[in-house]
């Protein structure tokens, strides 16, 4: 993007702030428009979406200890914060230091926990110095009743997320819960892509793991629901509206993965 284009954007972002104040929509959690970089869609109403899905599909109570991998900037903090009670918690991490810098200095800190991870990663933080295939998640063994991870496996290659998959478990309690979003390739979503019905098309949807930009893999990535099932319990699939489905039929934009521990 060019530093006209950037400017302009940062002046429309500004201009939405401003009428945002003006109408009252000032809600302390949820960050100025020019700092929300966690992807489209309406920062409050995503986040309350997730928080229905944790209740629903993963167990979650007010009373559960929760990890929200690769947290951004809040989005689903928000609504936790209103809905865990003094006996729960939650952490998170993230690539991008903006969103936890942000977030640390306004959730309390006796239940909240924000940490950086310095990830190199081509699309959210291309100067990191550790690699996401090595890191390890800087919590305990059985920690957590409930781990999240949303649009973040579907920014890493594979064996990057087959890490991750396993880090998740790993800090799980016995009978903890992983909700995970993917872009799944299965029968229905290459007829989908075949037939031009996806919001997404994926090169080479056939393999195992697939990318929508080879230029930028880490853009989309795609895989095959074997794979998916190869390293998870995997409990329960959601499918999504990516791949042509009518939004009263699916409970989100992506593929939803219930795992158990």
């Amino acid at each position: 993007m060019s530093l006209s284009a950037r400017a302009a954007t940062a002046l429309r972002l500004r201009a939405h702030d401003a009428l945002d104040r003006a109408r009252g929509r000032n809600d302390p959690l949820i960050p100025p428009r020019r700092l929300q970089f966690v992807g489209a869609g309406d920062f409050a109403a995503v986040g309350d979406e997730f928080l229905g899905h944790l209740v629903d599909l993963a167990g979650l109570t007010p009373r559960s200890d929760v990890l929200d991998i690769g947290c951004g900037i809040g989005r689903v903090a928000r609504p936790l914060a209103g809905y865990l009670d003094a006996d729960g918690s939650y952490a998170g991490f993230d690539v991008d230091p903006r969103g936890i810098e942000w977030c640390a200095a306004r959730y309390p800190a006796d239940r909240f926990s924000f940490a950086l991870a310095d990830l190199h990663n081509l699309r959210y933080n291309p100067t990191g110095t550790q690699s996401a295939r090595e890191y390890r998640f800087p919590y305990a063994d059985d920690a957590f009743d409930v781990a999240l991870m949303t649009s973040v496996v579907t920014h890493l290659q594979a064996p990057e997320a087959g890490h991750y998959l396993a880090e998740a478990i790993r800090v799980l309690r016995p009978g903890g819960r992983l909700l995970a979003t993917f872009f799944l390739l299965d029968d229905e979503s290459r007829a989908a892509m075949r037939a031009q019905r996806t919001s997404l098309t994926f090169q080479h949807p056939d393999e195992e793991v697939a990318v929508a930009d080879p230029a930028l893999p880490e853009e989309a990535v795609a895989y095959d629901e074997r794979w998916v099932r190869e390293r998870l319990d995997v409990h329960s699939i959601e499918p999504g509206t990516w791949r042509g489905k009518p939004s009263a039929s699916a409970r989100s934009y992506q593929d939803i993965v219930i795992a158990c521990a």
